[in-house]
């Protein structure tokens, strides 16, 4: 892709297990993109029925290639090594810009157009560029991706400038690994993901945090819309209450921090977890629940 006198190459990391509806869904609303990837890069994680699923959703304009990472802890993701997996294949296809985007999300017409404008006019600073989200209510679930504009919501605790505005920022703990951006330079030098985070919760603050060590910031950028659609959650998220537990120990030895507060908080008011003082850790409690 073309900004400006230098020539980019685009590539779209998406890691994958499960979730195929929303898969075929974000595949075909980049037919509708003003600017096309140059390739994209599904990472299927244990899914082996991702390989159909893309040769089913071929586009020639939108050329898609399917990685395969297998867990080696079952019962967990790896989603920081899958991404890591899928930004290599990316860089070994040339790509100078890496876009990430998770699953759930759809991405808006202009997301890879404005993410390029973006690293284009500010080439001389290290950022991680980050785009709006708009999380898609039940009622949302059958629409034409051309039409979700219709349902523009972006989520109110990250900023959501005007569409031709970028806003700086060093507050890196509002980074979000949904939709983001980064130069495959910058992406070398912080490093990737670190892997010894494995499930739900932790590695998306853990690389800000690396990358804000190197100088880093982030810029939010206004009108790289993505919109998450709709499934099921509890909130707190208690059936991923082991992985951030077991995330939230790792990133407090390598930061001196914990992450994720406003969880840990609540599943402690649901007396699963509580703060030992004498060993300055979170632990799991011996309530048992009732099943009636």
């Amino acid at each position: 892709m073309t900004t400006g006198s230098e020539e980019e190459t685009v590539a779209v990391i998406t890691i994958v297990s499960g979730r195929h509806l929303h898969l075929r869904r974000q595949l075909e609303a980049f037919e509708h993109s003003t600017v096309r990837p140059d390739v994209h890069i599904v990472v299927a994680m244990d899914d082996a029925d991702i390989d159909g699923i893309v040769a089913d959703s071929a586009d020639a304009g939108h050329p898609t290639r399917v990685v395969h990472v297998i867990d080696e802890a079952p019962g967990t993701l790896p989603l920081a090594d899958a991404r890591n997996t899928g930004a290599r294949a990316a860089i070994d296809a040339g790509a100078t810009l890496l876009v990430f985007l998770d699953v759930d999300c759809i991405p808006g017409p202009d997301l890879v157009q404005r993410y390029l404008r973006s690293c284009a006019a500010t080439p001389e600073l290290r950022l991680l560029y980050c785009g709006p989200v708009t999380y898609l209510r039940p009622e949302h679930e059958v629409f034409d991706p051309r039409e979700l504009h219709h349902f523009l919501d972006p989520h109110s605790a990250r900023p959501a400038p005007g569409p031709c505005q970028t806003q700086l920022s060093s507050e890196m703990t509002l980074f979000w690994s949904l939709s983001f951006a980064v130069c495959s330079t910058d992406w070398l030098e912080i490093g990737g993901f670190h892997t010894g985070y494995r499930g739900y919760g932790g590695e998306d603050t853990d690389f800000a945090m690396c990358a804000a060590r190197n100088g880093f910031r982030i810029a939010w950028v206004g009108g790289a819309h993505a919109y998450h659609q709709h499934h099921p959650v509890s909130d707190p998220p208690v059936e991923h209450l082991e992985d951030i537990l077991r995330n939230a120990r790792l990133f407090h030895r390598r930061w001196d921090r914990w992450p994720m507060e406003g969880w840990l908080n609540a599943f402690a008011r649901q007396d699963l977890i509580c703060y030992d003082e004498a060993v300055a850790d979170w632990r799991r409690t011996t309530v048992e629940r009732s099943n009636g």
